[in-house]
């Protein structure tokens, strides 16, 4: 069943135009690798990275604030507004953190992995009973892509969810970015849980491409290029929830889009790390 999983995912690649484009984000994947600061500075490039995806990811549910406080609320330095979006930036950070220590487990125990990513998104947001597992009985998402009345539940969740688990776990061989790319969508459209469930997307989407080997460094900022492309992000993700051929390379070709330029993000965090202009 896995060899079949990893041929199907490989042969989204033969979609119009995706191919192409998946092998630009490889590219670019690669090219950063060799930038002089993640051979000394690794770390605080990563660091930085990370601040600026977790940025990234909070701005797309509508919390925007300037990176540098966002750096410092990272580092413990300062201290986010007590509000609504001060909180869900709060947990967009504590969401990439725990992305770094489940970018393994995401493989080998995806449900335990997932359950951690929505602790960490939704823990304190919502109330104890619904964080840390899936919508259960008639409950409805709170957010993700599509109207909550239209969510799936139930047995339809569960298929949902297997399916979503069985893409974390496909073998080496998937395509890191068709891998990365199906579980953002899958988890923004099934909307597996009651809240939080775009920063859980973005966050797995990430641990991904770092674990699976396409951005080994951490230092691709693809959540900024999502950010960049206004309505266009969410429209296209609408688009996949109809499963059209269309529709999914559309998404996989945004996405590999989106690596590209995010790996010129990573390339100003790096070279800003090398200019001792970010410190961590």
């Amino acid at each position: 069943m896995t060899s079949s999983l990893a041929e199907s995912l490989a042969a989204l690649e033969n979609l119009p135009g995706v191919a192409e484009a998946v092998q630009s984000a490889r590219t670019a994947c690669t090219e950063i690798r060799w930038h002089n600061a993640l051979r000394r500075r690794s770390a605080e490039a990563r660091a930085e990275a990370t601040v600026r995806s977790a940025r990234s990811s909070a701005a797309l549910e509508g919390a925007r604030y300037p990176v540098d406080l966002v750096r410092d609320a990272a580092r413990g330095a300062s201290a986010l507004p007590d509000d609504a979006s001060g909180h869900l930036t709060q947990a967009a950070i504590r969401v990439y953190s725990e992305a770094e220590q489940v970018e393994k487990s995401l493989a080998t125990a995806p449900a335990q992995a997932l359950a951690r990513l929505h602790l960490a998104a939704a823990g304190g947001l919502l109330p104890a009973e619904q964080v840390g597992r899936p919508r259960q009985g008639t409950e409805l998402p709170q957010d993700g892509i599509g109207e909550p009345n239209d969510a799936p539940l139930g047995a339809a969740l569960g298929a949902r969810l297997d399916g979503i688990t069985s893409l974390l776990s496909a073998p080496p061989s998937a395509p890191a970015l068709v891998v990365a790319a199906l579980v953002h969508a899958e988890i923004l459209t099934a909307r597996p849980f009651v809240a939080g469930n775009g920063l859980v997307a973005r966050a797995a989407a990430h641990a991904v491409m770092i674990g699976r080997g396409l951005d080994p460094m951490g230092v691709v900022v693809w959540e900024a290029a999502h950010l960049d492309a206004g309505p266009a992000y969410h429209r296209s993700l609408q688009s996949y929830t109809t499963g059209r051929a269309k529709a999914v390379g559309d998404w996989l070709i945004s996405c590999a889009d989106a690596v590209v330029k995010g790996a010129g993000e990573g390339r100003a965090v790096c070279d800003a790390v090398t200019m001792g202009r970010v410190t961590f």
